[in-house]
């Protein structure tokens, strides 16, 4: 065995440590002052030498990390993912609501913008506007009258009497409706007279529904021939042959007359709105011609329908 190498104990030799080169060149300095050779190297640590530490079992080999210089990131991660999660959720919050407020004001636009009234002139909107207050007044003296019977009847001693004017009353009612009973009153008379194009009887049933929406409660409508007609609920119009008319199974020529009970104003504002009867008949090169009566008459009477199998309950 050479003499550079110890036994170890293993079988296995180990060499031996550093030996300090011999002769002049390594002899100490003689000086008393001079440094260690070992201080002047530039690989020598600076400052006191601290002990090496050992390796750990579970990593051998593997210097452990000095704790003074370790940083901890638990306490700053989360702070960092907080602040990320708040501000993705602040931007998603700020643009639903901008996309609500945007929803709401388009909303607002196209449900508060009507394209008809729009483009209709001042006189027709005033006239609009008198039809619905005057609709407005028929139906609360509707309602003031509908109360005062109720009131009535609801009277003791005068309830029995009220009971028998009220039940005349809605069959005088009912009769005028139904077009079983003549009707009186202040009304309005409406011509149709053809141009180019006949009067057809869908211009007469829309003249027939305004004149019902403005508040009309008895009419009938008569021909060039002279034949009358009482218009009710069930009635129902045809185009006939050579420009003719057929109501109720009748064959009508033109001109065609309405008479109409209720109030004059309010319904011949009803008939001159804007793309209504009027500017249709005139558009197809027709006219329309308006009388108000202080006095309307509606003679004509329908002739009520036979009941085969239905019958009252007393």
């Amino acid at each position: 065995m050479s003499d550079e190498q110890t036994d170890t104990g293993t079988g296995w030799p180990q060499p031996a440590g550093p030996v300090r080169p011999g002769g002049p060149a390594g002899e100490p300095d003689p000086r008393p002052d001079a440094p260690d050779p070992d201080e002047l190297s530039p690989l020598a640590p600076q400052g006191p030498a601290e002990p090496e530490p050992e390796p750990s079992d579970d990593e051998p080999g593997v210097e452990p990390v000095d704790d003074g210089a370790t940083v901890d990131l638990s306490a700053v991660s989360p702070v960092v993912a907080g602040r990320s999660r708040w501000s993705t959720a602040g931007v998603m919050i700020a643009a639903l609501l901008a996309l609500l407020g945007f929803t709401l004001v388009v909303q607002l636009k196209t449900t508060s913008t009507d394209p008809t009234l729009g483009a209709t002139r001042q006189e027709d909107l005033v006239r609009i506007l008198s039809d619905l207050d005057a609709r407005e007044n028929r139906l609360q003296q509707d309602i003031r009258a509908l109360e005062d019977s109720q009131r009535q009847l609801r009277s003791g001693e005068q309830g029995r009497q009220a009971a028998l004017d009220e039940a005349t009353r809605r069959a005088d009612e009912l009769g005028i409706l139904a077009g079983t009973l003549p009707a009186v009153g202040p009304g309005l008379t409406v011509q149709f007279d053809a141009g180019v194009k006949p009067i057809s009887a869908n211009r007469v049933l829309d003249a027939v529904q305004e004149l019902r929406g403005a508040g009309a409660e008895a009419m009938q409508i008569s021909g060039g021939d002279r034949s009358t007609v009482r218009v009710i609920a069930s009635t129902y119009f045809l185009d006939g042959d050579n420009g003719s008319l057929m109501v109720e199974g009748r064959r009508m020529t033109g001109p065609y007359t309405i008479t109409v009970i209720g109030d004059p104003a309010t319904m011949r504002t009803a008939l001159n709105i804007p793309g209504g009867v009027v500017a249709s008949v005139r558009g197809d090169g027709g006219n329309v011609t308006f009388g108000e009566r202080e006095v309307a008459e509606v003679s004509a009477l329908h002739v009520p329908i036979k009941l085969e199998h239905a019958r009252p309950v007393s």
